[in-house]
């Protein structure tokens, strides 16, 4: 065979093996933030064209809803790995050892030890802020959900900036802010005391990182707050009285019902949100019901 002819069939493989386009829906949420995304299969590869209206609707929504995705923790990573390079947490007992890139969320102890981190979400927060270059993006998917309780919050930090009164806009125009893994690690051990110890190494991977208090969003441009009772742990230059007083500002106003999207699990659920425009919260559920899901985490980039 000629090397045209060759080339030729070749064009002709590659287009009867590229994925096909599905037909499917955005319906945002009647919520400051979310929508859900209905009639696609995240088990099938998506089109160039697919990936790229998902990635508009992420963008516009903050948060998209997958309903009953019957993935495979390889098919999670291998989508999420569609929007950038993913990031290993520094809990790493808590992988999942087909698929380190997941990371368990789960209050299930087999053998008597936990087999996920069961008290993730506790405080408000943005994933993996305290890293130099914070998480573009999280994805979760339901494994075991309880029968009550369970739900997660999300707070729009877009609206909780646009809405913020003048004086405080005033008030933190140019500062940055220290954010640290460490912040309230200890509390929640004395919460769970099943919640491991860190290594020295794995304290040296989660040095304090400072970060602007108002982030731009990198692909779109808008302002958002960029603070959280979780890992921020004070407001550089300022004295602790002030730099306490105007945080404690800044997490009201960020978590006001005006800015929240509460989302009610459903088996198989996916849900996809954007850590460069939101904070979020598990409300918790009961000890004895069992709750295992499995989160992925995008990198995004340094925050300006």
């Amino acid at each position: 065979m000629s090397a045209v002819l060759q080339e030729t069939q070749q064009l002709i493989d590659n287009a009867d093996n590229a994925p096909s386009r599905q037909q499917f829906a955005i319906r945002a949420y009647d919520a400051p933030l979310g929508a859900e995304v209905l009639g696609l299969d995240l088990s099938r590869p998506l089109s160039d064209d697919d990936f790229a209206r998902l990635h508009r609707a992420h963008l516009d929504h903050h948060v998209l809803v997958f309903r009953d995705q019957q993935i495979t923790p390889a098919q999670q990573v291998a989508f999420s790995r569609r929007f950038g390079p993913l990031q290993i947490h520094v809990l790493r007992q808590f992988q999942l050892a087909s698929d380190p890139e997941v990371l368990v969320i789960s209050n299930i102890r087999e053998n008597g030890q936990p087999i996920g981190l069961g008290d993730a979400g506790h405080f408000w927060h943005s994933d993996l802020s305290y890293k130099e270059t914070p998480s573009l993006g999280s994805m979760l998917h339901a494994q075991e959900l309880p029968e009550e309780g369970g739900d997660t919050l999300f707070a729009n930090q877009h609206t909780a900036w646009d809405s913020l009164p003048d004086y405080l806009k005033r008030a933190v125009e140019g500062l940055t802010a220290e954010h640290s893994y460490l912040a309230r690690y200890e509390d929640l051990r004395k919460r769970n005391p099943w919640r491991p110890a860190l290594t020295q190494a794995q304290i040296d991977e989660v040095k304090p990182v400072v970060h602007p208090v108002v982030r731009t969003h990198p692909e779109t441009g808008r302002k958002a707050l960029f603070v959280s009772e979780h890992f921020t742990t004070r407001i550089v230059g300022l004295p602790e009285d002030a730099s306490r007083g105007l945080l404690a500002a800044l997490f009201d106003h960020g978590t006001r019902p005006e800015h929240i999207y509460r989302h009610r699990w459903q088996p198989q659920d996916m849900v996809f949100w954007d850590n460069r425009s939101l904070m979020h919260l598990a409300a918790g559920c009961p000890e004895h019901q069992r709750r295992k899901l499995y989160r992925t985490t995008i990198e995004g980039d340094v925050p300006f």
